[in-house]
């Protein structure tokens, strides 16, 4: 059995951050997903993300495998929801999950699941039920694994930072 967790990045973790998020272009590059593929994210946003203290890392057997960005304030993207509806019982505040990646040569080990529920786990700790992520509309593969993790799909939303139109996903947490 592994032992797989999850802490916030340091600094040191950067550049095993980056190499994880180029890997994932690739994938998609690959997979003819064309998300990510103008820049974003790049190395500016993860320092950002990293100063901020929203970047956290996931550890399998004590090596940096997985990255992501919970966004712990209102994402202004996130306001003009087209084509569908937020939860009834949506929250004033919710957290938010970015940059989802995992180390191309750990894929298939269902460990982008993995990350999401810690992460789902992190956002309740910190006060946040109201927990929404959203992805490419061709981007079938993380399309799964959010809604495998309870996640509804809720309408689009337009990504300033990553030109276009993304599927919308939200899950309230009890």
């Amino acid at each position: 059995m592994s032992n797989i967790y999850l802490r916030q990045a340091r600094e040191e973790d950067l550049p095993k951050v980056l190499d994880i998020i180029s890997g994932a272009k690739k994938t998609l590059r690959d997979r003819g997903v064309d998300q990510w593929q103008t820049g974003y994210p790049d190395e500016a946003i993860l320092k950002q993300d990293l100063k901020d203290g929203i970047n956290y890392v996931m550890l399998l057997d004590g090596e940096v495998v997985g990255t992501a960005a919970l966004q712990q304030d209102n994402d202004p993207n996130y306001i003009d929801l087209q084509g569908g509806n937020w939860t009834d019982d949506s929250h004033e505040n919710f957290s938010v999950i970015h940059r989802i990646a995992v180390e191309p040569g750990h894929q298939g080990q269902h460990l982008s699941a993995a990350l999401i529920r810690q992460l789902l786990t992190t956002s309740y700790a910190r006060g946040f039920s109201d927990v929404r992520i959203d992805t490419h509309p061709d981007n079938l593969v993380m399309q799964h694994v959010i809604t495998s993790n309870g996640f509804i799909e809720k309408g689009l939303i337009s990504m300033e930072e990553d030109e276009g139109a993304r599927k919308a996903y939200q899950i309230i947490l009890h």
